[in-house]
């Protein structure tokens, strides 16, 4: 247990430095957002099946403090990134990492799923490390809204951990009628399926 001394260090911010799809980037995390020490394994395998184009419009479903969603806006330079989150710390946390990482093409704002984007036929790709305790209930709201978001011919890419990827074939298949595994890791699944 820690001591009444700890709690002032516990409350400063937390530094990560890595490098995500060939870009370099630190970001600060905080104690009780998801993953504050270090990169998650998931999204560590997710950044070796990614392919973003120059000029993509994406969304970082459930971006944490944004590792995922800031390293795809320095990949698409000419595009935009939405990130989302339901956790204000998390938006507060990816906001300035964009900022210390001095990345403009990237906004991060208050989400629980889908409720906030407002965007229909929108984005190319929507890219999510899925909560492992997000609940079926939600994932199919938030496969149906993904769809809807999409333009035709865009992906949406998941890793989740490998006991959700038969319910995420499963769905894939029956929201957008195709699924592809890219990875199955020892723990985690890279799944994709495309809007047709």
């Amino acid at each position: 247990m820690f001591t009444r001394q700890d709690i002032p260090k516990l409350k400063q911010d937390l530094s990560i430095k890595t490098t995500l799809l060939g870009h370099d980037l630190t970001l600060k995390t905080r104690w009780g957002v998801f993953s504050p020490r270090a990169i998650d394994d998931g999204t560590l395998l997710l950044m070796k099946y990614l392919n973003i184009n120059e000029d993509d419009k994406c969304l970082d479903l459930g971006c944490g403090y944004g590792p995922i969603g800031l390293s795809v806006a320095k990949s698409c330079p000419k595009g935009e990134v939405h990130m989302v989150d339901k956790d204000f710390i998390a938006v507060e946390l990816s906001n300035n990492n964009a900022k210390l990482n001095h990345i403009t093409n990237a906004n991060a704002y208050l989400s629980d799923a889908f409720l906030s984007v407002n965007k229909d036929n929108y984005f190319n790709q929507i890219i999510s490390n899925v909560p492992a305790k997000v609940g079926r209930e939600q994932l199919s709201i938030i496969l149906y809204d993904a769809y809807g978001a999409l333009k035709p011919g865009g992906t949406i890419t998941f890793v989740t951990i490998n006991g959700l990827r038969h319910f995420i074939k499963d769905n894939f298949k029956s929201v957008f009628g195709n699924y592809k595994k890219l990875k199955q890791g020892q723990k985690y699944t890279i799944a994709q399926a495309i809007k047709q």
